[in-house]
């Protein structure tokens, strides 16, 4: 006696990977702000002698894009 195969597990499982999957890029992509923010903070606070904060300047941005 066969029973029809039922679609609803394969279904929840592909839910399930794609959610993961999504999961996984959103936190790259949130750790990669995260570690761009305190890596210019880093840099042009401690290697550039300046305030951490100023960074997030305009001024700052405007200099730094004058050079391309």
């Amino acid at each position: 006696m066969n029973r029809p195969k039922s679609n609803d597990g394969e279904k929840k499982r592909k839910k399930s990977y794609i959610a993961s999957n999504l999961a996984k890029v959103l936190l790259v992509l949130i750790l990669m702000a995260v570690f761009f923010v305190v890596g210019t903070m880093i840099g042009y606070g401690v290697l550039g002698g300046g305030n951490s904060f100023d960074v997030f300047k305009s001024t700052t941005w405007e200099h730094l894009f004058s050079f391309f």
